[in-house]
């Protein structure tokens, strides 16, 4: 591909859309999100109004909300996922990543909302409040997104990859890229 097409296809992808949840615009945006409870299962997730997946926000929030359930019960976590990935179900990689990443650190997607700290073990406020990210480049490319979610225990926030389906309009999970090692909690760290 020359010079010549990929200038072009960089103006076309600039001024092919006003949308800035369509393509990436420059746009960063914050949305905040409250939840009175972590689902149980998957009734009580499609309960809550975010389950709609009609944005992109929606379904980072949500994803970040289930894998605070991981600890009580795992399976309940990846059939949660299952509903969050749209089409395609969650894979056994995907799901011996989760078990190894939050093995033995289940505080870590709690790190993501509002009032937890390292020195609280990272037991967030209730109700449960996080908020969902995007840089001017989460929306660069048609029907994909990436977005972010800070936590207490990090430097730089964390993503989470998700796709659009134009059929329905709905935001599905492509990659939880959130779950790198965090600064333990004051209770786990040996050094404290």
């Amino acid at each position: 591909m020359g010079l010549l097409d990929s200038l072009k296809r960089f103006i076309n992808k600039l001024f092919a859309s006003e949308d800035p949840n369509a393509r990436g615009k420059g746009v960063k945006e914050s949305k905040t999100f409250t939840f009175a409870y972590i689902p149980k299962n998957l009734d009580e997730l499609k309960a809550l109004p975010e389950a709609s997946l009609d944005t992109a926000f929606k379904t980072t929030a949500l994803a970040v909300l289930i894998l605070c359930r991981f600890k009580d019960d795992p399976e309940a976590v990846y059939g949660m996922l299952d509903y969050l990935n749209g089409p395609d179900s969650v894979s056994n990689y995907t799901k011996g990543f989760i078990k190894e990443r939050l093995e033995g650190k289940t505080y870590l997607p709690f790190s993501y909302f509002k009032g937890a700290t390292v020195e609280n073990n990272y037991t967030p406020s209730e109700p449960l409040t996080i908020t969902v990210t995007s840089t001017p480049y989460s929306f660069d490319e048609e029907n994909w997104a990436t977005l972010y979610v800070t936590s207490a225990g990090a430097d730089s926030p964390r993503g989470i990859k998700l796709r659009k389906k134009p059929s329905t309009g709905q935001w599905f999970i492509t990659e939880i890229q959130c779950l790198s090692d965090i600064r333990l909690p004051v209770a786990s760290n040996p050094w404290a």
